[in-house]
């Protein structure tokens, strides 16, 4: 080959693979956001999984490296949120347990029906057949829940004692905690999670987390795309959250708690502005046996700005059944 021809190779190459991406982000613009999703489960070190489940297929991440007796470990992220959430800590915990983190029904990469309910009760029912088909551990599985996630697995731990040995509740929803602005805005039938301009993406990522430097950083086109994406899912987060935060299931989470039994673990952050750190008290008073962790210096995003911390409880809670 001539040096002519590679220096014209050098030019046509890098060419058409500008046009290769550029034709993918006409077609699928989101697909800027998953590679990135991908790159942090690949360094995350945990696979991608896929199953049916009665009428929705779930998408989750996984590992099985860990020890041959090692307890299963499944967790539940939280309004608006998807797996990815979780994805500090399960760095943290893999190779001890093996982790299942699944996005939940309506959210993420999993399937959303378009009328189906999405709220406290009816998302725990999906979760206790998830851990049935996926799970399967004979001794009960560690369920994690974050927010929305926390309210469901309080939900699950309660009303499927069989299938949850020990619960730990994160910055959850489902108690009437001290007013905020946030719980002010759910009551007056507004979203303060709503994102549509660069504005309300700035107000969000303000609202969750309390440390600028955990903020992910979103550049355009990336934030561009994002937006756009929450912009298109603004009724379905309105339906889930008259669900979870304006209906008469709004609390279920609460009345389910006095009824667990098992070893439990509630986290919470001082600086939380979604769900005030009240609402540890409060679901104290109905879990007597969990042990209390609160942190300084994060807010709602505890999983992402002290995820060393979280993931310390966590352990705590399985290696001893109680988080000092």
């Amino acid at each position: 080959m001539t040096h002519r021809s590679l220096r014209l190779l050098a030019i046509v190459i890098p060419l058409l693979l500008v046009l290769i991406v550029a034709f993918a982000l006409w077609r699928d613009p989101y697909s800027v956001i998953r590679a990135d999703f991908t790159r942090q489960r690949i360094a995350a070190g945990l696979s991608r999984g896929s199953v049916q489940i009665d009428d929705h297929r779930w998408v989750y991440a996984y590992s099985d490296e860990a020890p041959k007796d090692a307890p299963t470990v499944v967790m539940l992220h939280g309004f608006t949120g998807s797996k990815e959430n979780w994805y500090p800590v399960a760095r943290l915990l893999r190779g001890h347990y093996r982790l299942l983190i699944p996005d939940l029904p309506g959210w993420g990469e999993s399937q959303r029906i378009e009328g189906a309910d999405y709220g406290f009760l009816a998302q725990s029912e999906r979760v206790g057949h998830f851990i049935d088909k996926v799970a399967a551990d004979p001794r009960g599985v560690v369920l994690l829940g974050h927010s929305m996630g926390g309210g469901i697995a309080a939900v699950v731990a309660a009303r499927h004692p069989q299938q949850v040995a020990r619960v730990g509740l994160i910055d959850a929803a489902g108690v009437r905690f001290a007013d905020n602005r946030f719980g002010e805005q759910v009551l007056a039938g507004k979203n303060p999670f709503a994102v549509e301009d660069e504005a309300s993406l700035k107000r969000y990522l303000d609202t969750v987390f309390h440390d600028a430097k955990a903020r992910p950083w979103a550049p355009w086109p990336a934030s561009r795309i994002y937006i756009n994406r929450r912009r298109g899912d603004a009724q379905f987060e309105q339906s889930v959250l008259a669900r979870i935060g304006r209906s008469d299931e709004s609390f279920l989470p609460g009345e389910a708690a006095a009824s667990i039994r098992q070893p439990a673990l509630l986290l919470w952050c001082r600086q939380d502005a979604v769900i005030d750190y009240s609402a540890m008290a409060l679901y104290a008073e109905r879990i007597p046996q969990a042990s209390r962790v609160l942190l300084d210096g994060c807010g709602h995003m505890s999983l992402v700005e002290q995820p060393q911390m979280v993931a310390q409880a966590i352990e705590m809670l399985i290696e001893r059944g109680q988080a000092q």
